[in-house]
């Protein structure tokens, strides 16, 4: 409405020139400013849609946790319910443990035969070892003989007997000496691999990993635990780590790339923060990044080729938010559905500042967005729930 009475002068100006002639306002002598005011109106309302693009898809996402066993069981005891905190490692509920108990005796008895052929196998270990080191002595010590008898037989002094028996006798050193190297190395592997009894103990105690809230809990006493995490035990909403600024995401038509950047002003409005007296109904916010990728543009491996006309609805530019004052983080939350305005402000000059200018035009629409969102979610409009 606003576009339309600033563009509204070439009308008002014939009105008065019809009027200072004397002659009637009709149709055809209007046809000229209003024809000019439409052009005016159109121009007006692409430069400030084009801009300033706005997006009602704004959402403030957030984790979950979800609960699972990982042992499978009837549920002992719960101990918490719909709606608790809870802390890291906090008891949530416990699994039947016979079997666990079951292994964990057998495990016990097993130790003492454990640990006996752990120190077994180190003996051996030990023994393969005094081994190899004889044999590398005998071997050292043949390796000189033969040695010398080569030299004796170049200066006809030996004979080629006693060579070829030292070689024999080598030959015999360095088979014997692989062996023991290999007695080594399976006693190595008896102590690394085949020893240590890996008794995986099932837990059957289910804790937090975080620090939240616990929601849509269906399970009971004597319901079976579930490992899939599909069908978790519950869901945790965990709190919002410290010092690590929310995003508010929301989708852009496409052709708002040119214009959308890094640092762009942006007014955000959630409809959990709706109120009559309208305080903190409007934040003030920045964009923190810019996706990009479109994802629907997005291929992942599959048994069908790619067919282009079955994904003809256009993605949209996903875009991140961040609140310019850290202390609105708190008045957010999680979840919330948001209208996120932003507001061009990089363009140099003259032009510049009038395209920033018209921004007031969009600030002034998304105050009259809330206003009738607050008015649809109370009911009167026919939404809501009341």
């Amino acid at each position: 409405m606003l576009e339309l009475l600033v563009t509204s002068f070439p009308v008002i100006i014939r009105y008065f020139q019809l009027k200072r002639r004397g002659e009637a306002m009709t149709v055809w002598n209007m046809r000229t400013a209003v024809l000019i005011w439409a052009i005016l109106a159109f121009f007006l309302f692409l430069v400030i849609f084009y801009f300033h693009p706005k997006s009602y898809s704004g959402l403030l996402p957030f984790r979950t946790v979800s609960v699972v066993a990982q042992t499978t069981g009837p549920v002992t005891s719960i101990a918490v319910q719909n709606g608790q905190r809870v802390a890291e490692g906090d008891l949530l509920f416990k699994i039947e443990d016979s079997t666990q108990k079951a292994a964990l005796r057998q495990a016990e008895t097993e130790f003492d035969r454990i640990a006996a052929e752990e120190s077994k196998a180190r003996e051996m270990l030990t023994v393969s070892q005094a081994s190899v080191a004889e044999v590398n002595a005998t071997l050292d010590k043949l390796r000189v003989d033969l040695a010398n008898a080569q030299t004796l037989v170049e200066r006809n002094v030996g004979t080629q007997d006693a060579v070829r028996e030292l070689e024999a006798a080598v030959a015999a050193a360095e088979a014997e000496l692989v062996a023991a190297q290999a007695q080594v190395e399976l006693a190595q592997t008896d102590i690394s691999e085949t020893i240590p009894a890996q008794v995986a103990l099932d837990k059957t105690e289910v804790r937090s990993f975080a620090n939240g809230v616990v929601t849509q809990m269906a399970m009971s006493e004597g319901s079976p635990a579930s490992t899939l995490i599909l069908s978790p035990a519950m869901v945790i909403i965990p709190d919002r780590p410290e010092g690590v600024p929310i995003r508010i995401t929301a989708g852009f038509s496409q052709v708002a790339r040119s214009t959308l950047y890094e640092g762009m002003p942006a007014e955000i409005a959630c409809d959990s923060n709706f109120g009559l007296s309208f305080r903190n109904a409007i934040l003030p916010a920045k964009v923190a990044l810019v996706q990009p990728a479109v994802a629907a543009g997005q291929v992942v491996p599959g048994g069908r080729l790619l067919e282009p006309n079955n994904s003809l609805q256009r993605g949209s530019l996903l875009v991140y938010f961040e609140l310019l004052h850290p202390e609105h983080e708190a008045m957010m939350l999680d979840g919330s559905g948001c209208i996120v305005q932003t507001y061009a402000t990089n363009r140099p000059g003259i032009v510049g500042h009038i395209i920033a200018a018209t921004g007031v035009v969009k600030a002034a629409g998304l105050r009259l967005k809330v206003w009738g969102g607050l008015i649809s979610g109370v009911g009167l409009a026919g939404g809501g729930g009341h």
